[in-house]
């Protein structure tokens, strides 16, 4: 297989990972001109008919699914040896096993990305699949983390076929009591129990003791709300009957709980000129501090507390707080702190709206600075660079005016410590309808929190 350098119409760049029956790869159609995931059945199987037929299926139940929260498939095909392969979409977030080799994720943060997979296990349950294996590496993270995708069906059963006799399978503190054994039918609370343990492991960065003996997570992360923590334990409860009776029920308890009790909407992509990033749709209310702004402003921050700016009350209408990904600038990929506020974050990808708000987000790694003089905004009028010192940083501020429409500008910069010192720099982007006095104010209010 090392050999092989295109299936199909595929071109073959680098192994995503390998299982017990297949092999992942990164390819490029060059038909289509796109990023695709291949997994073919690996030779040691390729004599057996049950294992090339369970390969098979997997394409079968993910097609099946037709979600955009499960991985899509499009294509299936032979390699001359006759083993089949099959061609899925690329997520190019990694996973959330990659997500936590970082450490415990920010509460918000880890309740959204469960419920996000909990809804995924809910299509798959309406479409009469239960997955059986959901675990951290089965989760994965699509454009800049703003999709959460479920994929692995190769445990999968049909919810007919998983009622009666089963084998035993699932993967060791993700796997409810009745996936242990072999001979116990299973339904769809199975995988509720599995992604009950997910958000355990989000939240507290340790995978869950056996089923019955999983320590409360607010032990292992003290301060932790106790609703948070029922709302875990209820999924972990050994007993199938107890559990939070469908995926769909407990993504929507987890939905509640990141949102603070306030009414939740879609989330969606926006650009921040240019630059992709995931945002919450409109109506998002943040959680303002106001401790220490003047009446006119208010102090925002990411969802974990890392990094705040203050910015002019009204612009504080919409928040996304979830962090971002500085591959969007061409860094390093990962999953870093970071917020956007806006009065309209839906407007924010079109530079002829009117648009009042600050993008702000830490990035540890790559040249943060050429990243920002490398950007360009088609239509503004660039009205140059110059250098910025503060009490906190010092760096690199560009600023384009006159863009079309609604004749707005936009600041973008690239902040490093005002003593020289540590890896951490901090990208700002900030749109203004009209070409206003607040970057500097909102440059010199970033502050990084523990």
């Amino acid at each position: 297989m090392h050999s092989v350098e295109r299936i199909g119409r595929y071109r073959l760049e680098r192994r995503l990972g390998a299982g017990a029956f297949g092999t992942v790869w990164l390819a490029h159609d060059d038909v289509l001109e796109a990023p695709v995931a291949v997994k073919v059945l690996a030779d040691n199987w390729s004599h057996r008919l049950d294992v090339r037929e369970r390969f098979l299926a997997e394409a079968r139940m993910l097609r099946q699914a037709g979600s955009e929260r499960v991985v899509q498939v499009y294509d299936i095909g032979e390699l001359p040896d006759g083993r089949p392969y099959f061609v899925m979409e690329y997520a190019d977030g990694g996973t959330l096993a990659e997500l936590l080799a970082a450490g415990p994720l920010p509460v918000p943060q880890a309740l959204r990305l469960t419920a996000a997979a909990a809804r995924g296990a809910a299509a798959l349950h309406e479409a009469g699949i239960v997955h059986r294996d959901i675990k951290p590496t089965n989760v994965l993270l699509a454009e800049g983390g703003s999709r959460v995708l479920l994929a692995d069906l190769g445990l999968a059963k049909s919810l007919a076929q998983a009622s009666g006799l089963t084998q035993a399978a699932g993967s060791a503190g993700y796997r409810p009591p009745e996936q242990a054994e072999a001979g116990a039918g299973i339904d769809a609370r199975a995988d509720v129990y599995s992604l009950g343990a997910v958000g355990y492991h989000l939240l507290t960065g340790a995978v869950p003791g056996e089923p019955g003996r999983v320590a409360r997570p607010d032990r292992l992360r003290p301060g932790l709300d106790p609703a948070v923590r029922r709302a875990l334990m209820r999924a972990l409860q050994p007993d199938r009957e107890r559990r939070w009776p469908s995926a769909r029920a407990f993504a929507e308890e987890l939905e509640r709980l990141a949102s603070g009790v306030r009414p939740r909407r879609r989330r969606r992509v926006f650009a921040l000129s240019g630059v992709v990033v995931a945002a919450a749709a409109a109506g998002v209310t943040p959680a303002l501090l106001h401790r220490s702004a003047p009446a006119s402003q208010v102090r925002v921050a990411d969802g974990g507390g890392r990094v705040t700016a203050e910015v002019p009350a009204a612009w504080d209408r919409q928040l996304r707080d979830s962090g971002w990904d500085p591959r969007a600038l061409g860094l390093p990929a990962g999953h870093e702190p970071g917020f956007a506020v806006a009065d309209d974050l839906a407007k924010w990808q079109d530079l002829g709206a009117d648009v009042n708000g600050v993008f702000v987000g830490l990035s540890e790694r790559g040249d943060l600075t050429a990243a920002v003089n490398g950007l360009t905004h088609s239509g503004c009028h660039y009205d140059g660079a110059r250098a910025y010192t503060g009490p906190a940083w010092h760096g690199r501020v560009r600023t384009w005016s006159g863009c079309p429409g609604g004749g707005g500008s936009v600041t973008e910069a690239a902040l490093a410590p005002a003593g020289g010192s540590g890896r951490t720099r901090v990208y700002v982007q900030i749109r203004e309808s009209g070409k206003g006095p607040s970057a500097d104010r909102v440059l010199g209010s970033v502050r990084l929190g523990g």
